[in-house]
């Protein structure tokens, strides 16, 4: 290979035009020609491209992780106004998606252990469930206190604008992320 990858573009016949615009425009790539020519399909399996500042999430197969390709986990988006929160939760609603939000604070040890284990989490239920996290020092209190949050740091299910379901995580991060996947495969089967 001489650099570049070229793998198949979306071919998911299901997927709505409005799915895939969405879809396609929370995909941050760069224009550069030093970034690879990349083309998605819609699954739930992803690994990192790397190559000098390159990063891309790409569709592979556990078989694929060679050449290169490694598994990745995907970055929790940060909310950090109401609008912006209400504007996310509009749009899950709209696309029947749920949500995982991490309620944390930057001060916090659990937080800051628990975040990559929820972006390894993340890559399993992408782009079936998106994950978000709300630093609680970065946004108005009235958000916090709508939410319901209390204690950091606090995960949350949200489905249909309803909060469905949480976990506060006081305990040791692979048991919060086994109850978050508990949490998420409950809603699923509702």
């Amino acid at each position: 290979m001489s650099g570049t990858m070229h793998i198949s573009p979306l071919t998911k016949p299901s997927l709505d035009s409005s799915r895939l615009q969405l879809f396609q425009s929370r995909l941050k790539l760069s224009t550069s020609p030093s970034i690879l020519k990349l083309g998605f399909e819609y699954s739930s399996n992803f690994c990192v491209i790397k190559g000098g500042n390159v990063k891309a999430l790409t569709n592979c197969t556990q078989g694929s992780v060679q050449n290169g390709l490694e598994s990745s986990s995907v970055k929790l988006e940060l909310i950090s106004s109401e609008t912006q929160f209400d504007r996310v939760i509009a749009d899950a609603q709209q696309l029947d998606e749920a949500l995982v939000i991490l309620w944390m604070a930057s001060w916090c040890r659990k937080c800051i252990y628990l975040k990559p284990k929820l972006e390894k989490l993340a890559a399993d239920y992408f782009p079936r469930v998106r994950f978000y996290c709300v630093d609680v020092n970065n946004v108005p209190h009235r958000l916090v206190v709508r939410a319901g949050v209390t204690k950091m740091p606090t995960v949350q299910l949200w489905k249909d604008s309803q909060k469905q379901g949480e976990v506060i995580g006081g305990h040791k991060a692979y048991l919060v992320v086994n109850e978050v996947r508990q949490m998420i495969e409950c809603e699923d089967t509702l």
